[in-house]
């Protein structure tokens, strides 16, 4: 059975993420993994906190730390909120480690060796107000490609094109905002990033089952050119360069972060003897790579990072599928980070359990177009959902089984015409969730968890064992044991969504949780918990909730 490697874009570390990061990468990564170690598949699901670069040393300024002790702080913080949310990481790691900066460099040799670096003069960009070299990420200015009054000195957010400091119109320092920003010369590496189109190129056109938003990105920028890109950097944190007359320099964070990923099976597989990292980077078509991320991150997963492992020579794992997201938006605008703007993932759990938040976000994960966060639409489709279908089939199935059985599945009774017909249905559904999960549909794959709900509420409406039981016994009791396994089924596919609180259901029924056993088959699916089992009645899952009494807890939550 093929294994899986799956890995998620890595937050920065400087400050808690908002619900758009988890939205565009890490939720997704984590419902994969879920599904996948579901349906029987060995899983290594990799992530980790990318601690490089100059955002992280203004931000230990600002606090007031030495960066190694603010990173260690700010990541320790992730985790937390992390593991709050249920996110199943089979290892967390950090880009500052040992691992990842042993690895980086050894790339780095390789690459060297095999003639892809070269050192080259420019001129990079230097403020006298600030009294230091920008990185290029830390000069802003006006895109001279599409106007955006905001691009960055690397890349552009709004028409993704690469871009170079000098380029931008109007540069400003995004530290201090001053504008007397000079150009002078300075001596930098450079990964040879054009020699590799072809290369690129050919593995792209293998591709084609790749979601439209990545290919698009992907073939835009070979379209246009490859240019070669400087790989190092005038800063004191991040991983030294081992080559004589460059040790004053650091890598790009763009060049050793997503070897981070590689760095963090090391680690993982560091922990515990008999574990061999190489099973999974270079194992092969026995593995198979899914990278989940964000539209901006696309193009470093797509060209770069693929050119640095071409380069190497080593036998390391290209991704088979990478997912790509558009952007989550709040309140009709993009969150901010450094304006506080949106719901962050510290402050969500402080106003309602995880799950809530998974749910929404997985059935409007923003996958062909930008998806819009409201207060409004998150409160009617967690009540709809959540409280309605899946809670009210919990509550009543078990609570009318409880009163008419003594808490135990009732024996006795043949299904009949109603329970194939449920059968032929559940067979179709249960296909359609498979071929979303398989195709990394998230939406799809939650509608029709949803859809499941819906049809496990319709037959026991229709059915009405309250209303059989009075002149039926047998009768009843059949509805009721289907209406059980109902309920067993659909806990069991919203774990990958919802594992809290699916895993209380599943529990109370006497069943495995973690994780659940998967069951793909309709008529299975109806008789899978024996007769005489004794069930018990979890806890309300999912109490109603209000516009106004989340708005309410939002501000008083708010610093």
């Amino acid at each position: 059975m093929t294994k899986f490697l799956i890995t998620s874009a890595l937050p920065y570390v400087n400050g808690v993420k908002h619900l758009g990061n988890l939205a565009g990468s890490l939720l997704p990564a984590d419902i994969h993994a879920r599904y996948r170690r579901q349906t029987g598949h060995q899983v290594l699901f990799l992530c980790g906190t990318d601690e490089h670069g100059t955002p992280a040393e203004l931000a230990a300024q600002a606090a007031g730390l030495p960066v190694a002790d603010y990173c260690a702080r700010q990541h320790a913080v992730q985790a937390d909120i992390y593991r709050r949310f249920d996110l199943s990481f089979d290892h967390f790691s950090r880009t500052s480690q040992a691992a990842n900066h042993k690895l980086t460099q050894e790339i780095f040799l390789r690459l060297d060796a095999a003639g892809h670096i070269e050192a080259r003069t420019i001129q990079q960009a230097y403020s006298p107000t600030d009294g230091r070299f920008l990185p290029d990420r830390y000069v802003v200015g006006t895109c001279p490609h599409c106007g955006d009054a905001n691009a960055r000195g690397d890349q552009c957010e709004a028409c993704t094109r690469l871009l170079d400091p000098e380029a931008l119109v109007a540069p400003r320092s995004a530290v201090s905002g001053a504008t007397d920003i000079e150009f002078r010369e300075s001596r930098h590496l450079f990964l040879k990033l054009s020699a590799f189109a072809p290369a690129l190129r050919a593995w792209l056109d293998r591709r084609n089952d790749w979601p439209l938003l990545v290919r698009s990105i992907a073939r835009k920028w070979l379209d246009e050119g490859l240019r070669d890109r400087c790989i190092t950097r005038d800063l004191s944190w991040g991983v030294p360069v081992p080559k004589a007359g460059f040790a004053d320099k650091v890598f790009y964070v763009w060049f050793d972060a997503p070897i981070g990923y590689i760095a963090a099976a090391v680690e993982w597989a560091e922990a515990v003897p008999g574990r061999d990292w190489r099973d999974w980077w270079q194992g092969g078509d026995a593995v198979r790579h899914v990278q989940f991320l964000a539209k901006d991150n696309v193009p470093f997963h797509t060209v770069s990072f693929p050119a640095t492992l071409l380069g190497s020579g080593l036998p390391l794992k290209l991704p088979d599928v990478i997912k790509g997201f558009n952007w989550l938006t709040y309140e009709g605008g993009k969150f901010s980070t450094s304006r506080r703007r949106g719901i962050f993932t510290d402050a969500a759990l402080d106003l309602l359990p995880a799950d809530t938040w998974r749910w929404w976000l997985a059935a409007n994960a923003p996958e062909g177009s930008d998806s819009d966060f409201t207060v409004e639409r998150f409160v009617d489709g967690v009540n709809k959902d959540l409280a309605d279908t899946f809670g009210n089939l919990v509550n009543r199935c078990l609570s009318f089984t409880a009163s008419a059985f003594g808490g135990t599945v009732p024996a006795g009774g043949q299904p009949g015409p109603a329970e194939q017909a449920l059968v032929a249905r559940l067979d179709l559904e249960l296909a359609a969730l498979c071929r979303h999960h398989d195709g990394l549909a998230l939406r799809k794959a939650a509608a029709s968890v949803r859809s499941l709900w819906k049809i496990a509420n319709s037959y026991v409406a229709e059915a009405a064992p309250w209303s059989v039981v009075r002149h039926d016994r047998q009768r009843a009791a059949v509805i009721t044991r289907t209406a059980l396994n109902l309920v067993r089924l659909s806990a069991s596919v919203a774990w990958p969504f919802i594992p809290k609180a699916a895993s209380l259901v599943l529990m109370s029924l006497g069943e495995p949780a973690d994780p659940p056993t998967w069951i793909g088959d309709g008529a299975m699916a109806i008789s899978a918990l024996p007769a005489g089992r004794a069930l018990s009645m979890p806890p309300l899952l999912f109490p109603k909730i209000t516009a106004q009494s989340l708005l309410a807890a939002a501000a008083s939550a708010s610093p």
